[in-house]
């Protein structure tokens, strides 16, 4: 049996997803019904916690898979930037250096317990956004967001990590995958990421 840990922030959670609760749950139904038609067992954990920062991923990673850690193997998928990169009454929440050095904290501890790791790159924000400040007071921009997109590229290629690079499979239709808030997927947005990510679930099962 192997574990399959998603640590993130609001959108590894499935935040505005009331259909189907975000790309991480339909994965695990996915893994629920090939096990059910024979396949192996996958259990997958949504460890995705709204608005944290590679902060609260650095503090948290080892004891979350200290808790679920499967002999048979772990492959652990890391999905922030959108909100350590938002500024907040001109501060940046978690600036580029320390980002970085923050994953590759969280890389390293999760290399004691895992050897499949997987690096996802932040998602696209609409244009009505983009480099606005919005009601939560946070104001987000793409130039930030390639910065830290080429931060995570550059850790996964360094470190032989894999990458998976959500950004460029929505920035074309971005505006018809994100939700009214611009920053979250829709539905239709978590539907692409799930099946962008069942060919990688498929080698486990």
């Amino acid at each position: 049996m192997k574990y399959g840990l998603f640590f993130g922030d609001s959108i590894t959670y499935g935040e505005y997803d009331g259909v189907f609760g975000g790309w991480v749950d339909i994965l695990k139904r996915y893994a629920l019904q090939k096990y059910n038609e024979g396949s192996n067992e996958l259990i997958l954990f949504n460890l995705g916690i709204g608005g944290e920062t590679t902060e609260g991923l650095a503090r948290r990673i080892s004891y979350e898979m200290e808790a679920r850690n499967s002999a048979g193997g772990n492959m652990v998928f890391i999905g922030y930037g959108a909100n350590d990169l938002a500024m907040k009454e001109g501060v940046q929440a978690v600036e580029p250096e320390r980002f970085k050095a923050n994953i590759l904290t969280a890389v390293q501890k999760a290399q004691q317990y895992s050897e499949a790791i997987y690096l996802i790159s932040i998602l696209p924000i609409s244009e009505k956004i983009d480099g606005i400040q919005t009601a939560s007071g946070k104001l987000r921009s793409t130039s930030e967001i390639l910065k830290y997109n080429q931060l995570i590229k550059e850790i996964a290629d360094e470190n032989a990590l894999y990458h998976l690079d959500f950004y460029s499979g929505f920035v074309a239709d971005k505006e018809v995958l994100l939700s009214k808030d611009g920053v979250h997927p829709n539905e239709k947005g978590y539907g692409m990421m799930a099946e962008m990510v069942i060919p990688i679930i498929e080698k486990y099962l």
